[in-house]
């Protein structure tokens, strides 16, 4: 089974959201991870989507999103040739004595403390999906009582300028040479 980082530029309409989510659960796929969000032309979302399968699934999958009305481009980020993040706040129970430890953890993980209660500390992580499982796991190990937790899923992009492709005010694709 092979994991693919889905990542779809689609037309900033309501509905979009629904129908793509509705094309995976109609046909029994499942979603590791969904972010959407507008991009730098407000005409665009971009929505990255995390599934699982094997090369006949998930060729399927891309094929059933191409057929998408609202869907303007497809790709699959590489993991060697994109950057993919993911976000996390962590509510970590600590009173007085155990602050200065859950400082020191968040520091090892390059994580940033962004609240500070007389029970809590809260502390924001960025990074790669292995990267924040391993922090979450060493505080559940250290002994650390995790109060709340949001993760925003895995968003990404590839790197450097070889597949990016910009639309006019029509919607039609440009010819654009990066290299100027």
């Amino acid at each position: 089974m092979r994991r693919v980082v889905f990542s779809i530029l689609v037309d900033n309409v309501a509905g979009v959201l629904s129908r793509i989510s509705g094309l995976f659960s109609r046909r029994g796929y499942n979603i590791d991870s969904l972010t959407v969000g507008v991009t730098a032309d407000p005409r665009y979302s971009r929505i990255t989507v995390v599934a699982r399968g094997d090369e006949i699934i998930l060729d399927q999958i891309e094929k059933q999103l191409n057929k998408l009305v609202d869907v303007i481009d497809i790709k699959c980020l590489d993991q060697e040739r994109s950057i993919c993040k993911e976000l996390v706040l962590v509510k970590i129970k600590a009173n007085e004595e155990k602050r200065q430890a859950v400082f020191a953890v968040a520091n090892v993980f390059q994580a940033k403390v962004t609240d500070v209660s007389k029970e809590a500390v809260m502390v924001e992580l960025t990074g790669s999906q292995g990267k924040i499982n391993g922090f979450i796991e060493l505080l559940i190990q250290d002994g650390y009582e995790i109060l709340e937790l949001a993760r925003t899923g895995l968003t990404g992009l590839s790197r450097g300028t070889f597949d990016v492709k910009m639309y006019d005010e029509e919607g039609n694709l440009m010819d654009y040479d990066f290299r100027e």
